[in-house]
């Protein structure tokens, strides 16, 4: 028996133990050595409870099924071998955890983590977790509270105290706390300058206020810090790449583009990719070439139902591609799968809810069908975030419904959601630009005009 680097009793040796604090301190950072760690761990002791569960949450989060089903084996064979007869409550806890999550239940792993951080707050794996679940499923209460509910417990002495203040950050930017979320994300990277989550729940803070001119010199004063050394640096990339695009800067955008998001590999990474390409898509600026290889990336990526919120972004890169067929095919399997749905499937819920109507959404705008594009994601724009990403993730799909709206003369929903989005966020050149273009639809030239002269003045300023 000993304790790990936060105090907590672990069944397991000096050594393993020791490689399983390293795994969860890279893990903290999102660095690759993550992985090596846990691999250490397990060697150095292959009955070790912590470590398996830590691999199988690492086989998990990257939201690929062929990744799931190596984990789901791993474990399987751990927990034929092992048992849990030997092992502490808390550590029974996570095996019960990780399993939910092995069986596709987003929301019975989420809660019990939530137990797991309730009894004992300084774990940092059940904290960090089940913020990923959090953000899987799009819950920004618990983004917020899950991490609020243990700050009391760390202290600025604890190592990973930023860490943990940079989870806070980003749960208080989801749940619409901007200044709060500033606030504690710019105390997080204080603590730890290449806290790549801290650094990235600062970026959303602007993101959501419309403030891209303070984003763009955020990230470049501390380039170096976020953009070597992690497997994050190309989803940071992106907000690089938005904040351009909000400016009107195009060919920077697209600079980020073919040298950082085109070489990604991982489902994260090709999400990045289509989001900001789709962004394009939408203002008639279709990429060909970038969209044909995208594609392709994602087709071993999506052959099974994982998670919805990657489907949709294949459908993106297909649709992009001109490839109509196989993203109609990718919606009849979808279709197929809930048929005969897998038992608690959070996955079911997520593309029976959400993800099959934007995906159909996504193909119809593809062919000009815009009143269709409306049909499907006007009832469903509220519970969007049901499908997991952020705020700023989702923002392709409402962006898609009000180009939709605008294009199929449908002014009266235009209208609702252009004064949704400029009451909230006044200073986005993007919602004035939408307020010019239906102003010209409908005739009104003169505030077109205004409009206009509205976000370039707002470039200019930023």
């Amino acid at each position: 028996m000993t304790t790990d680097q936060h105090g907590l009793a672990v069944t397991g040796s000096e050594q393993a133990v020791h490689h399983y604090d390293r795994a969860v301190d890279e893990l903290l950072h999102f660095r690759a050595e993550v992985d090596a760690e846990a691999g250490a761990a397990l060697a150095a002791e292959p009955g070790f409870a912590m470590g398996n569960v830590l691999a199988a949450y690492l086989g998990l989060l990257t939201t690929q099924a062929d990744d799931a089903r190596a984990a789901r084996e791993r474990f399987a064979a751990f927990r034929g071998r092992v048992g849990t007869g030997g092992l502490l409550p808390r550590e029974r806890a996570h095996v019960e955890a990780v399993q939910a999550l092995l069986d596709g239940d987003f929301t019975t792993c989420g809660a019990r983590l939530q137990a797991i951080s309730e009894a004992y707050p300084r774990d940092a794996l059940a904290l960090l977790t089940g913020h990923q679940v959090d953000f899987f499923t799009g819950d920004a209460r618990s983004l917020r509270d899950r991490v609020g509910g243990v700050l009391t417990s760390w202290s600025e002495d604890d190592r990973h105290y930023g860490h943990v203040l940079g989870m806070y950050a980003f749960g208080l930017e989801e749940a619409g706390h901007y200044d709060r979320a500033e606030e504690v994300g710019l105390r997080a990277v204080e603590f730890n300058a290449r806290d790549v989550w801290g650094i990235h729940a600062v970026v959303h803070t602007y993101e959501m206020q419309g403030r891209f001119g303070d984003g763009v010199r955020y990230l470049d004063a501390r380039v170096d810090d976020w953009s070597t050394g992690t497997f994050f640096n190309v989803h940071n990339w992106w907000h690089y790449a938005l904040y351009s695009l909000e400016s009107g800067d195009t060919a920077r955008a697209l600079s980020v583009y073919d040298s950082v998001l085109a070489d990604g590999q991982s489902a994260m990474d090709l999400i990045d990719a289509a989001a900001l390409l789709w962004r394009l898509y939408l203002e008639g600026d279709v990429r060909h070439e970038r969209w044909r290889a995208l594609a392709e990336a994602w087709v071993p990526k999506v052959e099974e139902a994982f998670y919805a919120f990657n489907d949709a972004h294949a459908v993106m890169a297909y649709v992009g591609a001109g490839r109509m067929a196989e993203a109609e095919r990718l919606i009849a399997e979808r279709t197929a799968y809930l048929a005969d749905p897998p038992a608690n499937s959070s996955n079911a819920a997520m593309t029976a809810r959400v993800g099959l109507p934007v995906c159909r959404a996504l193909v119809a705008y593809g062919r000009g069908e815009y009143e269709r594009v409306v049909a499907e994601l006007y009832p469903i724009r509220h519970r969007v975030n049901e499908f997991g990403g952020s705020h700023a993730q989702r923002d392709a799909v409402q962006k898609t419904l009000l180009e939709a709206a605008l294009r199929g003369g449908l002014h009266d929903v235009a209208r609702t959601l252009l004064s949704e989005r400029v009451s909230v966020r006044p200073c986005s050149p993007f919602n004035w630009l939408k307020q010019a273009d239906l102003a010209e639809r409908l005739g009104r030239n003169g505030a077109a005009a205004t409009a206009r002269l509205r976000a370039e003045e707002l470039v200019r300023t930023a």
